[in-house]
């Protein structure tokens, strides 16, 4: 009798097992690209290609990821500072970062090893939810942070 119930036990796992719901991921497409760069910060960790031909967005919970071409405008992400954010708009890129942040300035650099940063002279606008700052695009590279 007591082999019976521990078999019966057994068989309902198995089918318990075999009919559970997984979750359904597929791989459609790929691509093999060279090239590229790799961008870490904290725990995380990207790598991608410059002028990927299948530029799309990934998104999950709180992160986004946007392939295509590498921009020549780049956040530098400080500890402490609010996120910053880049989008290219035509001829200008527009640098956003959460409102309400108060002290935190804009600063700019074309070279990250010289130590030199100015202050971006367009005041941010402010809707209450995001500040916004938009310039020129750059014909070489750009980097931005906000500092305190």
């Amino acid at each position: 009798m007591k082999a019976f119930r521990v078999t019966n036990a057994f068989m309902g796992l198995l089918l318990t097992v075999h009919l559970g719901n997984g979750q359904n991921f597929a791989i459609n497409w790929h691509t093999i690209d060279g090239g590229g760069g790799t961008s870490s910060g904290a725990q995380y960790r990207v790598s991608g290609t410059a002028g990927q031909p299948d530029a799309g967005k990934l998104s999950g919970g709180n992160y986004i990821l946007r392939g295509g071409f590498w921009g020549v405008a780049t956040a530098v992400q400080v500890a402490g500072s609010p996120d910053l954010s880049i989008t290219a708009s035509g001829a200008n890129v527009i640098l956003s970062w959460p409102s309400p942040s108060t002290g935190f300035i804009l600063q700019q650099t074309t070279d990250l090893t010289s130590g030199t940063w100015t202050t971006v002279a367009s005041l941010p606008g402010d809707d209450g939810a995001t500040k916004r700052v938009t310039v020129p695009a750059f014909a070489g590279r750009a980097f931005f942070r906000l500092v305190k």
